[in-house]
């Protein structure tokens, strides 16, 4: 390939992303619901044709965000997983990291619970919501490799199952977990329970079930 298509591709690329860009602010101020797709390329400071040229829909624009989002989230699971020792360590990291990740990026968790709320229809292979499902895959096998070294090292039990599904339901368990902490945050000041304290209490719950049971110690004689 020679330079020049290089750097038709490069500079591509970069206006795509730039797109996405503000597609994020108009997002995060509007609401997905109020936002227009010239409100994205005002935003852009280009036309709405051109704006277009990238992204079929305002529906593809979210999922492109989704795609950012969750290739951050795998990012962010890597680095966390790899600084625990075992398994198990390594799966209660990751949902903390989860956590985080939805308190330090606000914006990105609510256009995965959007993603979440979406149901998929035929997707096409060459889509941004083919994208979108793949980026998904990606962080869910951050979390399988975690449980299946679990189970070869000890920490979790070997009978739990298809690591994919186990993986799918901690998700759905801890997403949940976080979306409770956040609408019932008056709730839970009110008894006097800190949402970091409830999160942590709900990953803990979650992930008992993962453990081996103890080993019976043999009584003496």
């Amino acid at each position: 390939m020679n330079r020049s298509k290089v750097r038709r591709r490069a500079e591509k690329e970069q206006r795509r992303e730039e797109i996405v860009d503000a597609a994020e602010v108009v997002f995060m101020r509007q609401g997905y619901g109020a936002a227009k797709m010239e409100d994205v390329a005002r935003q852009a400071r280009i036309s709405r044709a051109l704006v277009y040229l990238y992204f079929r829909n305002k529906e593809d624009l979210y999922f492109a965000i989704c795609v950012r989002a969750l290739q951050q989230l795998r990012r962010r699971f890597i680095t966390v997983a790899e600084g625990a020792e075992t398994g198990y360590d390594r799966v209660l990291a990751i949902g903390r990291e989860y956590v985080r990740f939805a308190r330090e990026c606000p914006g990105h968790f609510v256009a995965l619970s959007h993603l979440e709320a979406h149901q998929p229809g035929d997707v096409a292979a060459d889509s941004v919501e083919r994208e979108a499902l793949e980026a998904g895959k990606a962080v869910h096998g951050v979390t399988i490799a975690a449980l299946q070294l679990g189970q070869r090292d000890g920490s979790i039990r070997k009978d739990i199952g298809d690591p994919l599904l186990v993986a799918l339901s901690l998700w759905g368990f801890t997403h949940g977990t976080i979306q409770l902490a956040t609408t019932k945050a008056n709730f839970l000041a009110d008894v006097g329970v800190k949402q970091s304290t409830f999160t942590e209490a709900a990953l803990q719950l979650g992930l008992r079930g993962l453990a081996p049971p103890p080993t019976p110690s043999r009584s003496r004689r």
